[in-house]
């Protein structure tokens, strides 16, 4: 594993690696589009530390047991503990701000969720969560951060973040009733609209405000 987190200039932050808790359906069109029911309350998973790569990391679509689907998602670095946080903790835990990809083997999570049964087949599998450098920015407005995602040039994903169900502070207060959040840990905030399948050759942009635009290769 070669991933760190880092910043924008590239340095290496001094915060270990910890798990990756994502949050599901947090987008109402996302919910509709593949025919799920809107949640009446955050869904959660966990990707283990071993999902997490650096977000320029080619993709290998070939390689992949099952088609490879994508899902672009802010991301929340955490710096400090939290446990059935108030909302103050919270926005106070926030150690930086990011993107990542939730990378899916969407028919391996559909035959899951028939049966009942958990996602991490389809989600936690090795280098599913590349990630970009973070945003070290203690002011920044986390209700009004914009996602989007291009691939070959054109727009798939574009959305902010006042569209989703659960705001972000209340996404972690949520969390931290259920396990702790540690120093190195990230909150994937969901996906919007337009989740797809990769391909061979595909070039991805993805873009946070004007602060984060970072780049990947699918081979």
């Amino acid at each position: 594993m070669n991933y760190h987190h880092r910043n924008i200039n590239g340095q290496q932050l001094d915060l270990p690696l910890g798990k990756v808790v994502c949050v599901g359906r947090n987008y109402v069109e996302h919910a509709k589009e593949l025919n799920n029911p809107v949640p009446s309350e955050p869904i959660l998973f966990i990707k283990p530390a071993t999902t997490l790569v650096p977000f320029s990391t080619p993709i290998d679509a070939q390689g992949a047991p099952y088609p490879l689907h994508y899902e672009l998602e802010i991301a929340i670095l955490i710096k400090d503990t939290l446990k059935n946080a108030t909302a103050e903790e919270a926005k106070a835990a926030v150690g930086g701000v990011g993107l990542a990809l939730d990378l899916t083997y969407r028919c391996v999570q559909s035959k899951l969720k028939e049966k009942g049964h958990p996602w991490e087949k389809a989600k936690a599998f090795d280098d599913s969560c590349p990630t970009s450098e973070f945003v070290i920015n203690p002011n920044v407005d986390l209700d009004n951060l914009a996602l989007k995602l291009e691939i070959n040039g054109e727009v798939r994903q574009s959305a902010s973040a006042s569209e989703m169900i659960v705001d972000i502070v209340s996404l972690l207060q949520y969390a931290s009733t259920h396990f702790s959040l540690v120093p190195g840990d990230i909150l994937l905030t969901g996906t919007p609209a337009g989740v797809g399948v990769l391909k061979s050759g595909d070039a991805l942009v993805a873009s946070l405000d004007d602060v984060i635009s970072t780049s990947t290769q699918v081979v």
